[in-house]
């Protein structure tokens, strides 16, 4: 005789009223779905089942997204009001790290840099920043901070390798000229 295994089931409203133990699981009888349960969560966590899941190969049209929705996710993510503090452009050099410190009393929970271009490199024109770069066999290269007392340090480990960016019109790592580029360090605060 084979072994059958009946796992707890019930309405969604029973579902939803239950709190089951870590690791358990229970059926929805209405909506034919699972839920699995942490123990602590009212309902526990409703998996999808797979007509349920959107088809990946559909198009997804990002303006279709409201903006409230964005908002509430900007509200979810990041304090309010953001506070960017930009840096002055520091010239790319081969060395071990390339560093810039802001005098600033705020707490930063971001920095980021981009390269700015100083001579025509790479299809790019004087002044466009690009994100799209690195260092050797290193990519998008992600600066790394710290507070003393001289302020907030943003550090971008280099490792005495020679820089790339992804060219304007191929996307293709090309190499260029140190002098041709700063880094511009921006702080999130």
């Amino acid at each position: 005789m084979a072994r059958v295994l009946q796992i707890r089931r019930g309405t969604t409203a029973q579902n939803d009223n239950f709190t089951g133990l870590a690791g358990e699981l229970s059926f929805d009888t209405e909506s034919n779905t699972v839920r699995i349960h942490d123990g602590v969560r009212l309902g526990g966590y409703t998996l999808a089942r797979t007509d349920q899941i959107p088809d990946p190969n559909t198009s997804f049209d990002i303006e279709s997204v409201s903006d409230d929705f964005w908002a509430a996710k900007v509200a979810q993510f990041a304090p309010a009001p953001i506070t960017v503090l930009v840096g002055r452009a520091v010239p790319i050099r081969i060395t071990t790290a390339i560093e810039y410190i802001f005098n600033t009393e705020l707490e930063p929970f971001l920095a980021s840099v981009v390269l700015v271009c100083k001579t025509p490199d790479a299809g790019y024109e004087v002044g466009d920043q690009v994100a799209c770069f690195g260092f050797g066999a290193y990519s998008a290269p992600a600066p790394y901070q710290f507070r003393d007392s001289s302020g907030v340090h943003v550090r971008m480990m280099i490792g005495n390798q020679a820089p790339w960016v992804s060219h304007k019109d191929t996307g293709v790592p090309t190499n260029i000229a140190t002098g041709s580029w700063n880094l511009l360090y921006r702080l999130y605060c």
